[in-house]
């Protein structure tokens, strides 16, 4: 059969050795939790399977594909006893960077568990500090130029509530918002400086 000149074969059907492969060099470019590296290895196997429909018959590719699917959860194991993967490493760091970036932590909870890792996995990845969510919501309160660091006068009761929205939208709870909102100035710049640490 004749190729497109873009289009390149299939090649032969993903076995458990190129899936170790392909999952080891993705380890060495990104982070992941097991929950992540088991997708990326499946639509590394359902994107095999789309080329290949072009060129035999779908019986020996779903074989194939049922095959090299029933090696990815042993796979994603053995690179989890290794040390590979390890979705508490991975909630520690993002939690750290999100939190920094002024995520609250109950948008960090959400992000975390769409990336596959467990609630109380999660929970437990963020910081333990009080002091934590309110130096987010002033990064976030940083960043759009509200609350402490906002240019000109203070806002009208309207403008406040603009400022609150912008907060509770992030997830941020009533008590800290308003906080953070209200804080000084120089207080706040420290409470962002003393984060990005």
């Amino acid at each position: 059969m004749s190729h497109t000149p873009h289009s390149r074969p299939a090649g032969p059907a993903p076995d458990a050795a190129s899936l170790q492969e392909a999952a080891l060099d993705y380890l060495a470019r990104y982070a992941a939790t097991e929950a992540g590296l088991r997708r990326v290895l499946e639509r590394r196997i359902d994107r095999w399977a789309l080329k290949a429909a072009a060129e035999n018959d779908r019986d020996s590719i779903a074989g194939s594909v049922e095959v090299a699917k029933r090696a990815v959860p042993e796979i994603v194991a053995r690179l989890v006893a290794a040390g590979a993967v390890s979705d508490t490493a991975f909630a520690a760091s993002r939690a750290r960077n999100l939190v920094r970036a002024g995520r609250s932590h109950r948008a960090v909870v959400a992000h975390l568990a769409a990336k596959g890792v467990g609630t109380d996995t999660a929970r437990a990845a963020l910081p333990d500090d009080a002091d934590s969510e309110l130096a987010a919501a002033l990064a976030l309160a940083r960043r759009r130029r509200i609350g402490p660091f906002r240019a000109g006068g203070a806002p009208d009761a309207s403008g406040r509530q603009r400022e609150l929205a912008v907060l509770a939208r992030a997830g941020f709870p009533q008590d800290v918002a308003r906080e953070a909102l209200t804080l000084d100035p120089n207080e706040a710049e420290e409470m962002v400086l003393r984060l990005r640490r």
